[in-house]
This record gives C-alpha cells, sequence and structure tokens, in this order.
C-alpha cells in the first residue's frame, strides 16, 4: 500500500509543477486576448464586427459578434475563445453551437502541423476541420429546438460600464473565475495522465476499446493512438502517434483514417470539461463530435473504395 501512495505522490509531484508552467502559458494567451475584447465592446468596436459578420453567422443561428470568438479559436488554445465565451451574453443554445465550432476549429497551426507529421495534408485537416465546425453548427442549428434553453454562465458586458476603470475591474474579476477553472482542469488533468502512464492504465483500456473502432472506421491498431487523442489531446496524441508510426505499431494509412476522426472529434475529456464548466451540456458536445467523427471516416472510406473500384475496373 505504501508503494502504491509513493508512486502516487511521484506523480504529483511531476504533475504540480507542469500543469503550473502550461498555466503560465495559457494565462499569457488568455489574459491580453479577453482584455482587448472587453475594450472593444466598451469602444462600440464589437457591435461594429458583429454587424459586419452577421450575414454569415446568422446562417448557423449565431449573432455576428460571435465571429470574433471564432476567428480567436482558429489561432489560440481552447481556454481563450471560452473566456470570449463567458464575456458575452449568449443563451445557452447559441453558446452550444459556438462551443462545438471552437471545439473542431482551435489551435489549428499548432495541430494540423503535429497531424502533418503523421501522413496526413496540413491544408487538408485544416480544410476538413472548419468545413466541419460550419456543417455541425448548420446541422445543430436545424436540429437543437428553439426553446427552453437558459443562459450560459456569463459575465457582465463592458458596453455597461462607465468608465474605463470599471472595464479593467471587470476584466479582471471575470479573468480570475477563468484563471481558477483552468488551474483546477489543467492541474487534475496532467495528474491523471502521470498517473495514467505510471501504473500501465493506457494499454489496458486502449486493449478494451478496440472494438469500439470498427464502429467508428478505424482499424484495430489505432485504438491506443485513438485512447491518448481523446484523453490528453492532439498536441501529445500526435507525437504518440507519430512515435506508434515509426515503431510499426501503427501504419500510414491507419493514421491518416485516425487523423480524420481526430479532426472532428478529439480531447473528449479536457476539452469537454472546460465547456461544462462554464454550463454547456456534455450530451451535446461529446455525442455530436462522435457521431460527425464517425460519418467524416466512412465517407473517406467509400471515397477510396470507389476510387480503388473504378481503378481495378480500368485495369480489368
Amino acid at each position: 500500500m505504501n508503494k502504491v501512495i509513493n508512486r502516487i505522490w511521484s506523480c504529483v509531484t511531476k504533475a504540480l509543477p507542469k500543469a503550473g508552467k502550461t498555466c503560465l502559458w495559457l494565462f499569457k494567451i488568455i489574459l491580453p486576448i479577453s482584455l482587448l475584447v472587453r475594450l472593444l465592446q466598451y469602444s462600440g468596436f464589437l457591435g461594429i464586427i458583429s454587424e459586419f459578420f452577421y450575414p454569415v453567422f446568422s446562417f448557423v443561428g449565431l449573432p455576428g459578434e460571435t465571429a470574433i470568438v471564432f476567428i480567436t479559436s482558429l489561432f489560440t488554445p481552447l481556454y481563450a475563445p471560452v473566456a470570449l465565451i463567458t464575456s458575452m451574453s449568449l443563451g445557452l443554445r447559441e453558446a452550444t453551437i459556438l462551443a462545438l465550432m471552437c471545439l473542431l476549429s482551435h489551435n489549428l497551426i499548432v495541430e494540423s502541423s503535429i497531424q502533418a507529421k503523421t501522413g496526413s495534408s496540413f491544408w487538408g485537416i485544416t480544410t476538413l476541420r472548419i468545413l466541419m465546425s460550419f456543417v455541425i453548427a448548420f446541422t445543430l442549428n436545424l436540429v437543437m429546438p428553439q426553446d427552453g434553453w437558459g443562459t450560459v454562465v456569463t459575465t457582465q458586458s463592458a458596453e455597461n460600464c462607465d468608465t474605463i476603470a470599471q472595464v479593467f475591474l471587470l476584466w479582471f474579476t471575470s479573468s480570475m473565475q477563468v484563471v481558477l477553472t483552468i488551474l483546477v482542469i489543467v492541474s487534475a488533468l496532467m495528474l491523471l495522465h502521470y498517473i495514467l502512464v505510471e501504473f500501465n492504465l493506457l494499454n489496458r483500456v486502449s486493449s478494451f476499446l478496440s472494438p469500439l473502432m470498427t464502429i467508428f472506421g478505424l482499424p484495430k491498431d489505432t485504438a491506443f493512438s485513438w485512447l491518448v487523442g481523446n484523453l490528453v489531446g492532439l498536441a501529445y496524441g500526435g507525437g504518440i502517434m507519430v512515435e506508434q508510426i515509426e515503431e510499426k505499431k501503427l501504419t500510414r494509412e491507419s493514421g491518416r483514417l485516425l487523423n480524420i476522426h481526430l479532426a472532428v472529434s478529439h480531447s473528449l475529456l479536457e476539452d469537454t470539461l472546460v465547456f461544462v464548466a462554464i454550463g454547456i451540456p456534455v450530451l451535446w458536445i461529446v455525442v455530436t463530435r462522435l457521431l460527425f467523427a464517425i460519418v467524416a471516416v466512412w465517407l473517406r472510406r467509400s471515397y477510396d473504395y470507389f476510387i480503388l473500384s473504378k481503378l481495378k475496373h480500368s485495369y480489368d
């Protein structure tokens, strides 16, 4: 028993310093961006941006001001758009649609580059994620009930502030709430990761999940990388996938199919927790991503089968 406790404590001592460094890096991105949005609200420029993007985003049931959240998500980790969502007055229905768009299209330069190392095209994956963001948003806007939704956990808009000092105070208080949320989630997930590795639980769980890969349209050799990609995200998961390919435990074709799935649905643990913390319904953001990821993979497999059949027919 003492040996187990010592191993867990070792995980804690490894996880917390790394979690602290990760949080510090995230805060350097999130805090300036959230302050900028507060200033845009106060100055009225956010209203101008809203009017400009309204024709496009109304198509998926969102106000034009949400464009700044989506655009921010394209270039930053997911915590930045979450901070922006909490600074806007959005209904839960709108926030759920926007959350799913950001879940698919965030931190694209980093994550698409990582996926490109495993055999996929950088621009192909990037295009797929952005396209699927709007496809899912459009679909949800059609199928989600219009009534019966509450509001997401938000703070006061800076538009209601009378002075710039009030804007900074509002930014500081709302940011501290986001900071605490990030600290808890990142620290817990980092500790979970080290415990899973220390007790060799990833291999056991991935073996248990391997039959599910058939339903997902994926080869069974993708089970381990799929699990890692959904527990700790694409950044770390992509590195594991590269190792799997180099060690011949995962073929490049399997990696390409897995990349399509992960482009639509990845980090089901961390990313889901981030949005659930501000009140987004868990089933809508998990089930929707999984369903569309399955459809995307099977469509790609159907396309490959059609092309191969056509080539074979032409040779015959």
